[in-house]
């Protein structure tokens, strides 16, 4: 017999996996100082990855809590422009200091969501990703780092960062898993939402391998 319906929804609040209904996404310092330095992967794959997550974000409603530190004292520039043209009514939250999860307006921003499963970008990820997502498990919150979407000083820094995660609790993901997860089978109505982003996601990533 032909399977065309979709199984049962299970409650996306409770669900153990991630659903549109109980995670939050937090993206933090992707700034052109922090891109400046990263060596452990290609700057143009970082990007598609986590304008991906922006775009699953938008097209799935889930919050989004970004930030970038040293923008006020003038030190750096803020949000790259490929994120900000996919969230571009999302205030960006301004730090001076390199862990978020110790500013005081980032931390409320996150709890102001009641959403304890948080998917999380950060550059670089030995530092601006690694501190607040220890702080977080250690807080009890569950933390997916989306791997294809950060970067380190080296692939040395990057790795020891992940496997330091790890081994505190941290659920690393990608960004097609991400909206795998998220969209859970292709007969629901909502599926189309998640279509709409690999038809723009899989051109994108091979123009970015042509170039080199």
């Amino acid at each position: 017999m032909a399977k065309t319906r979709p199984e049962p929804v299970r409650d996306p609040k409770t669900d153990h996996l991630l659903t549109p209904e109980n995670c939050v996404v937090v993206l933090i310092d992707y700034q052109p100082e922090q891109y400046s330095t990263i060596t452990s992967g290609s700057h143009d794959e970082i990007t598609l990855n986590a304008v991906a997550v922006c775009k699953l974000a938008v097209a799935y409603d889930i919050p989004v809590v970004l930030s970038t530190v040293g923008v006020d004292m003038g030190v750096n520039k803020g949000t790259i422009d490929a994120i900000r043209q996919v969230l571009p009514d999302v205030a960006e939250i301004d730090r001076t200091g390199v862990n978020s999860w110790e500013d005081e307006d980032f931390r409320k921003a996150v709890e102001a969501t009641g959403r304890r499963k948080v998917v999380i970008g950060g550059l670089w990820t030995e530092v601006c990703l690694a501190f607040p997502v220890l702080d977080m498990l250690a807080e009890g919150y569950e933390v997916y780092p989306v791997a294809d979407a950060v970067g380190g000083i080296s692939p040395v820094s990057h790795e020891r960062a992940f496997d330091r995660m790890i081994q505190a609790g941290a659920h690393p993901v990608t960004a097609i898993s991400f909206g795998s997860e998220l969209m859970r089978n292709w007969a629901r109505e909502s599926s189309d939402k998640f279509r709409k982003v690999l038809q723009w996601y899989f051109p994108e990533r091979r123009r970015i391998h042509a170039k080199g």
